[in-house]
């Protein structure tokens, strides 16, 4: 009886040590799902209450950390009955310095002079008259002188000889003076007016249908309906063959930089509706490789396809963040960029989150450091100082245990999965470390997209492509666009440009032609 009394003992011990067993990994396995939906609440309230810059908090002013900051009792002011020490004052006295203005004129503003005399010019005691002795400027200020429409008629006259048509021997002589060539047939729109509308959208912003209003306050009565079809018409028919040698010369650089972003096209050949994300993507080549080129392509899709017909022909390094559609094309590397590496690690906001973003920096901390170089010195302090700083942080990642979907594991997956393209800027001084030319570069389309909102049609998409794209290029270049379009459309439909395709390289931006008559 006993030892049954025994062996029952021993089981119910054992089974209460199995339950006690599974309890306790299952409180494990609570507590860490606990940790991460914790750690996901937190990172949601920071993305909606926090502060959306990237600079580091962690980054005192003179890049030296505090040692201390995590620690409030150093923040605080100490708490005592009496002061131990005498309390000294000190008297600073500061250089005033003249305070800049925050307005001014340009140096070649016309300046008008008005001069204010007396209205009496007889002495109130003699009555003799006075002579001026001094004269004093006591302000300054700007006139504006709104912008005039004229209306211009273009005449062909026709001369003949009265001789040679007295006799009747003789062919009659005629001659006929001959136009220019219009921008846009049996349209009253003349290059400056289509200048200003295209620099008014891509330069400035303004939607068309708020541009209606400023044309007929001017004088001209149109709509937003027809404005479109100018911008598109310029697009196509001067400004398409500019884009497309523009794409030939970048696709023969060594070195791009890619990104892309969403917009809306309301009438799509696809089918899909028009709520579904088309896409503007960018192409930008590098100050070292010659004049900035700066290259815009609408699409329906975020696919390869597309990045194949953007680059085609390409062969080289393309900088570019870590989407999947960036890979795997014949004769092209792919570099990432370290800002989006530093951008994960900056999100887990913790501790090794703070060793993530201090790597990332000590990288950049190099990068401007070496802007100033060549290409072959860059190669050689980066083999020296950054390529050592790059492999251990790789090395410190791999010994970290990074486990699960909070962000700091995102941010050790991101990293690792992405570090042979992320090394690629060691080996060339011509790739940069980031990608944040380009993303500076289709800035102005996200913008753009906040005040249009949407392109109707594919056509119309495609037309704010090339006009981005020759805007970007020109601004790149310290070319005025404005100044630019009325060049373009003044002289291009007049020029056998089509047969003569050399001719479209003297109005490039950076062409002598461009930079001597358009230059800010």
């Amino acid at each position: 009886m006993n030892d049954l009394g025994n062996a029952s003992n021993e089981k119910v011990i054992q089974l209460l040590e199995e339950q006690l067993a599974y309890t306790k990994e299952q409180n494990k396995s609570l507590t860490k799902q606990i940790e991460a939906l914790t750690e996901q609440i937190r990172q949601l309230t920071k993305a909606l209450y926090g502060s959306k810059s990237e600079k580091s908090k962690y980054q005192a002013p003179d890049g030296q950390g505090s040692l201390f900051e995590d620690d409030p009792s150093f923040s605080e002011p100490e708490q005592t009955e009496e002061q131990s020490t005498e309390t000294v004052s000190y008297t600073v006295t500061r250089k005033k310095t003249n305070k800049k203005r925050n307005d001014s004129f340009r140096e070649d503003i016309e300046v008008e002079e008005i001069h204010h005399h007396p209205a009496n010019l007889a002495c109130d005691c003699c009555l003799g008259e006075m002579v001026e002795f001094s004269s004093t400027m006591v302000r300054e200020e700007a006139k504006f002188i709104p912008a005039t429409m004229k209306r211009v008629q273009h005449f062909e006259h026709t001369y003949e000889c009265k001789a040679c048509k007295k006799d009747t021997l003789q062919k009659a002589q005629i001659k006929r003076g001959k136009a220019p060539q219009g921008v846009i047939q049996r349209s009253i729109a003349g290059p400056t007016v289509l200048a200003k509308l295209l620099y008014d959208k891509f330069i400035q912003y303004l939607p068309l249908y708020r541009q209606v209003n400023e044309w007929e306050r001017h004088g001209l009565h149109t709509n937003d309906k027809n404005l479109s079809n100018w911008v598109i018409r310029v697009a196509e028919d001067w400004l398409q063959p500019i884009y497309n040698l523009m794409k030939q010369l970048l696709t023969a650089k060594s070195v791009l930089h890619v990104d892309e972003t969403y917009a809306q096209i309301l009438k799509r050949s696809d089918g899909k509706s028009a709520q579904s994300n088309a896409y503007n993507w960018v192409c930008r080549s590098v100050q070292s490789e010659g004049p900035i080129i700066v290259l815009f392509k609408s699409a329906l899709s975020r696919g390869r396809a597309i990045l194949e017909n953007l680059i085609a022909g390409f062969k080289g390094t393309v900088i570019c963040d870590g989407y999947s559609a960036y890979g795997q094309l014949p004769n092209v590397q792919f570099a990432n960029c370290w800002a989006h590496v530093r951008r994960y690690w900056l999100k887990a906001d913790s501790k090794n989150g703070r060793i993530g973003v201090e790597y990332c920096d000590r990288l950049f901390h190099i990068e401007r450091k070496i802007k100033h170089l060549s290409p072959e010195e860059r190669v050689q302090v980066r083999q020296q100082e950054a390529k050592p700083l790059v492999a251990e942080f790789f090395d410190w990642i791999d010994r970290s245990p990074f486990f699960g979907k909070n962000a700091i594991a995102k941010a050790a997956d991101y990293t690792l999965c992405r570090a042979d393209e992320l090394k690629v800027f060691l080996d060339n001084g011509h790739i940069a470390i980031d990608n944040n030319p380009a993303e500076n570069a289709i800035r102005p389309n996200v913008i753009g997209r906040k005040n249009w909102l949407f392109s109707v049609s594919e056509a119309g998409a495609n037309a704010n492509a090339i006009c981005l794209s020759l805007a970007e290029t020109a601004k790149a270049n310290g070319i005025d666009f404005y100044q630019y379009l009325v060049k373009l459309m003044t002289e291009l439909p007049n020029l056998p440009f089509h047969q003569q395709p050399e001719i479209l390289h003297n109005y490039m931006p950076w062409s002598e032609n461009i930079q001597a008559t358009c230059a800010k």
